[in-house]
């Protein structure tokens, strides 16, 4: 005989293994610390090749220009200014992605435990029918 609270859970559980329950799981399967280290390394790399890009693409804008000046400006503060905007960008967007990736694993380990405590609830209702 069909138990229609059991049904219910089991379509439940079903459609989050489904759906948010293998990113979840992905997730889960990290210590915290390791999962956000992670993300945030791959966040600064990202950000870094998008900084020499568009660092390249304001270079190569007025090239002409550029070598014009090159010989008048001062080649030290230029790189230092450069320094400077390149590890504003990537503390900002290490900050950022810590601050995201935090939540998103919060987010995860909360998610899987209710799916945890269901599949508890689903083997207690196994154990209290027989």
């Amino acid at each position: 005989m069909l138990n229609e609270e059991r049904v219910i859970l089991m379509t439940k559980m079903e459609s989050y293994e489904e759906n948010e329950g293998k990113k979840n799981v992905k997730i889960g399967s990290y210590f915290r610390g390791d999962y956000i280290g992670l993300q945030i390394l791959k966040s600064v790399i990202s950000a870094s090749i998008a900084f020499a890009l568009v660092f390249a693409l304001y270079i190569f804008y007025d090239f002409e220009v550029f070598m014009q000046d090159i010989y008048k400006m001062d080649l030290f503060a230029f790189a230092k200014d450069v320094l400077v905007a390149y590890l504003a960008t990537i503390v900002s967007y290490g900050i950022l992605s810590y601050l995201v990736y935090s939540y998103r694993y919060s987010k995860a380990k909360k998610s899987l435990k209710a799916y945890y405590d269901n599949l508890k609830k689903l083997n207690s209702l196994y154990d209290d029918e027989q």
